[in-house]
């Protein structure tokens, strides 16, 4: 049911979620359906593991999918209402919001800026 395009300029992990989000609207897929396994699924699509893991991540962050343990992945109860989660907007959003926040407090542009790439640059755990 699910097919990549390894000719696509589209990211191979993009086509993944894409896919399975079009599964679940069509209702190929339905709340509680297990997927396959992350290594079974990337065997089948000739996708590296990374790929599909990290596809699912993504999917699972957006509450389309939902991981129990050892039991394996499925679909999500709500993953219809949440096919449309946008974390673009969101990012978009709380960015705006901070750099309005900045610019108040008196900080220019290019200060945000290096500080906003110091601060990608840091990492984290």
């Amino acid at each position: 049911m699910i097919t990549i395009d390894l000719d696509s300029p589209e990211p191979l992990f993009n086509q993944l979620i894409n896919q399975i989000k079009l599964a679940i609207q069509k209702g190929l897929l339905k709340p509680s359906d297990p997927l396959p396994s992350i290594r079974k699924l990337s065997s089948e699509l000739d996708l590296n593991a990374k790929t599909v893991t990290k596809a699912f991540r993504l999917l699972e962050r957006d509450k389309v999918i939902e991981t129990k343990g050892y039991r394996g992945t499925f679909v999500h109860p709500d993953a219809l209402q949440n096919l449309s989660s946008d974390i673009h907007e969101w990012l978009d959003d709380q960015l705006q919001e901070t750099i309005n926040k900045l610019r108040d407090a008196g900080a220019t542009d290019s200060e945000i800026r290096i500080a906003f790439k110091k601060a990608l640059s840091t990492q984290t755990n």
